[in-house]
């Protein structure tokens, strides 16, 4: 490869190499989920309580996000997010080293940090390297962990705990991380901020609490037994430092979360609506799986296997993202695919035991495909009109509400399946009515979402889609 055509594969290569981080990082989020039962005998402790394990590793990659940019900016986007996967890589050793539940939590915590500086400061390498008119091409790379990591890591976690060792869910992450590291020093420049300016300590403070407040908050709405003065509590608090962290950003001189990014309308449409879009899809791995095993009988690994259909329809949509989006535009695209993908999830409202088990396939086929499409026109759109004075910016707050959205999903999904519960009579055991009604509910967020997309200017986004609007 020449110096010349190696220049011009540089962006593509880079957008490469940051999926792949993106994809161990969305990966440990979910992979565990399997194996709890098999390293709480490990620890010799319960499952419930292991799952701290999980819970803390979202928390931590919430918490730090905010940070991400500062350091960028401070010492240089590549030593960074070189740094960033050696902290991951070698928190997946100690997670797979441990040999009690204080010790796993720990190495979690460390693991989250590390994916904390990952994600956004490996996004930010992209879009600094990436032209316009490539970017369709370069998000979309970006968008395959976030889709495949949730449907692909229950079914893996189950199979290496199965016929392995769950210590080898982490291990696996040691080769990936190497390698990354060894890509990222030949790839990506390390472009420092003319800028320097000092830590924000207090909005750090502020937006850490708002963060940890708001995401207990819901995974406490999403618990049988939670006590509602406790949880009201909590959201309050959330709210509260909500509130604080935006009045701080508007008279620190360097504020670390800047909200200006939301006057561009295009990118406050992907934070709104997009964010409610985002909760209704990641509810959906949660509720699948469940409803397979609950409802339809069927066993952790087989229902994981159904649920890869899902998979599948997001490999099927890739090569036709790019061009249906330069044909018809975003706003086009996010309405007439969001409507598709909301009865997509609708359909999952009438499956029952006794459906063909191929119908059951092409609906979760169907929901893959405009999954895929939608996930990569909001994150595209995102950034389409930012400048890149405010690239940075922009890309600290969309990643900060992308993690809180994920865990929020989660906790939706939890939260419908309540809601179910108590209309159907509050009874202890679910059913598969609880789970069609649940189905039904997140149908009814998945459409909320389309009012901002809905306000779109038509030719919104078309520096990067190229799409012309006839008049």
């Amino acid at each position: 490869m020449t110096a010349m055509n190696f220049e011009s594969k540089r962006p593509i290569l880079i957008a490469v190499l940051v999926a792949g981080a993106f994809y161990m990082e969305n990966l440990d989020a979910t992979v565990i989920a399997t194996a709890l039962p098999q390293m709480a005998q490990a620890f010799r402790t319960s499952p419930i309580n292991l799952s701290a394990g999980m819970s803390v590793y979202m928390l931590a990659l919430a918490v730090f996000i905010p940070i991400s940019g500062w350091v960028a900016d401070r010492f240089g986007s590549r030593s960074v997010f070189t740094v960033a996967v050696g902290v991951f890589t070698v928190a997946s050793i100690l997670c797979g080293f441990s040999n009690s539940s204080f010790q796993f939590i720990s190495a979690r915590v460390l693991q989250g940090i590390g994916g904390a500086m990952m994600v956004p400061v490996g996004r930010l390498v992209v879009l600094h390297n990436t032209e316009k008119k490539d970017m369709i091409r370069a998000i979309a790379y970006l968008t395959w962990p976030g889709l495949l990591a949730p449907v692909i890591g229950p079914p893996l976690g189950g199979f290496i705990t199965t016929y392995a060792s769950w210590r080898w869910i982490f291990y696996l992450n040691v080769p990936l991380g190497v390698a990354g590291i060894i890509f990222a020093l030949i790839l990506i420049p390390n472009k420092h901020s003319d800028k320097k300016p000092r830590l924000d300590v207090v909005g750090f403070l502020f937006s850490g609490v708002t963060c940890v407040a708001l995401m207990y908050g819901m995974d406490l709405i999403g618990r049988r037994n939670a006590p509602w003065p406790l949880i009201s509590l909590v959201i309050c608090v959330g709210v509260l430092f909500g509130f604080l962290t935006i009045r701080h950003s508007t008279h620190c001189p360097s504020p670390l979360l800047e909200f200006s990014s939301l006057k561009i309308k295009t990118f406050a449409a992907t934070i709104w609506g997009g964010s409610l879009f985002r909760m209704s899809i990641y509810s959906i791995p949660f509720l699948t799986p469940l409803m397979f095993q609950i409802g339809f009988g069927l066993n952790a690994f087989n229902s994981g296997l159904m649920v890869l259909a899902i998979f599948l329809g997001n490999v099927a949509m890739k090569p036709l993202t790019t061009p249906v989006l330069r044909r018809y535009g975003f706003r086009r695209v996010l309405i007439v695919n969001g409507t598709v993908l909301s009865a997509a999830v609708l359909a999952c409202a009438f499956l029952s035991p006794g459906t063909p088990r191929f119908i059951v396939l092409a609906v979760l086929f169907w929901g893959g495909l405009c999954r895929s499409m939608q996930f990569t026109s909001i994150n595209t759109l995102a950034f389409a009109d930012v400048p890149a004075a405010q690239m940075s910016a922009a890309n600290t707050l969309f990643s900060m509400v992308w993690q809180m959205t994920v865990g929020m999903g989660i906790a939706l999904g939890a939260v419908t399946l309540q809601m179910s519960s108590l209309i159907h009579g509050g009874h202890s055991t679910l059913t598969a009515s609880d789970f069609h009604l649940a189905f039904i509910m997140i149908a009814i967020v998945s459409m909320g979402s389309l009012y901002d997309a809905i306000r779109l200017d038509p030719k919104a986004g078309a520096v990067v889609t190229g799409h012309a609007v006839a008049k």
